[in-house]
């Protein structure tokens, strides 16, 4: 029996040294893999954290607010992030975004059965009209009619929805649904306010939507000369450093409002949804965000 506990702690001792030899080399070969410096790579290279410097507590009515800074997607602050409301007509930013992946700006769209529901330009069957045109007409006034004509030329308008909804995914906004283009569908259009800030930034990277959505009035024309003065619905573009971006509002979903800001090199998105005073809402923030936002140096 004793040369049997001999044997066994012998055996303890060399599978225990192999234990440890094995970890070393693991250990050593991952060390390896993670972050290999390249010949002339400056590792000392810093990254622009944003966090605020001071608490903010708004008073607002809002049930759902984010604030997020646009490059990083890093949230500042919010309440109900993840609570899901109505889109209502910020449902438009997917359907501009998916647009303008399957459309040049100068192709001309048919108009086939626009509806008459709620905002519109007042396009009739058969009218043409560039996809440019049409994109204006979406984003600033936030007409319906031209939401659905971008839909049904893209292929069929069920096809369009299909591919806003594959965009959600794409883009990980998994609490965020699409029944239609324009966002009429209370039940069927839901979003969060975390999804829709992730949703504004990426929006915003596009240069011809940032564009759009910066404009106060623009003049459109259809293919036959037609006039359709167009003006942006966001009261606060123009003041407090906002450059955009898309209001909403439907008896479902309340108030909704989302809101570009420009912060130095850096895009602020600020979210309110169900609001009883989106842009009242929406000034408070931008008062208490104001020279409240630092960047912070975060070393590799």
């Amino acid at each position: 029996m004793k040369d049997f506990r001999v044997f066994n702690k012998r055996n303890y001792l060399v599978l225990f040294s192999i234990l440890l030899l094995i970890l070393g080399l693991d250990y050593k070969i991952q060390s390896s893999l993670v972050a290999p410096k390249v010949l002339g790579e400056d590792v000392s290279v810093v990254s622009d954290y944003p966090a605020l410097r001071a608490n903010i507590n708004p008073d607002i009515s809002a049930r759902g607010i984010v604030i997020m800074d646009a490059q990083s997607k890093v949230v500042l602050y919010s309440k109900n992030p993840n609570l899901r409301f109505s889109s209502a007509s910020t449902t438009k930013i997917m359907t501009a975004v998916t647009a303008l992946e399957n459309f040049k700006l100068n192709d001309i769209l048919t108009v086939k059965d626009a509806t008459a529901e709620g905002v519109i330009l007042g396009l009739k069957e058969g009218q043409k009209i560039t996809f440019e045109n049409l994109l204006y007409a979406l984003l600033l006034p936030s007409t319906n009619d031209t939401a659905f004509v971008i839909a049904q030329n893209y292929s069929s308008e069920a096809k369009f929805v299909n591919e806003m909804n594959k965009n959600a995914v794409k883009f990980n906004l998994y609490n965020t649904h699409y029944q239609d283009p324009a966002g009429l569908q209370d039940d069927g259009d839901y979003t969060t306010p975390l999804d829709l800030a992730r949703l504004a930034s990426i929006a915003m990277e596009n240069e011809m939507f940032a564009k759009v959505v910066s404009t106060k009035e623009k003049i459109i024309t259809d293919t036959n000369g037609n006039i359709y003065p167009v003006k942006n619905l966001n009261k606060l573009l123009g003041t407090s450093g906002v450059i955009g971006i898309k209001t909403g509002y439907t008896e479902g979903a309340g108030q909704v409002l989302v809101t570009g800001k420009k912060e130095g090199s850096h895009t602020i998105v600020i979210v309110v949804m169900g609001s009883e005073d989106r842009f009242g809402d929406t000034q408070k923030i931008l008062n208490e965000i104001s020279g409240n936002i630092t960047y912070l140096p975060i070393h590799p």
